[in-house]
């Protein structure tokens, strides 16, 4: 197993340990390993790309939350 499937392992297990409310906070990691990952030459999963995906919806949903109405 490389780094990059260890690293991508235990942040993808802390992902899904968090709470759904707060998990989005954790994209920007995943982000910045996908990138390095691919800059690397190394192929990421579509699985990782989607879960990226999704945590970056969240995060942008998350910034409406708190908007005055």
């Amino acid at each position: 197993m490389s780094n990059f499937d260890t690293r991508l392992d235990l942040l993808i297990h802390k992902i899904k340990q968090e709470s759904p409310s707060a998990r989005f906070r954790l994209q920007p990691q995943l982000g910045r390993l996908i990138v390095e990952m691919e800059a690397q030459g190394s192929k990421v999963q579509r699985r990782t790309k989607l879960l990226n995906e999704e945590l970056l919806n969240e995060a942008i949903e998350a910034q409406f939350d708190n908007m005055p109405v």
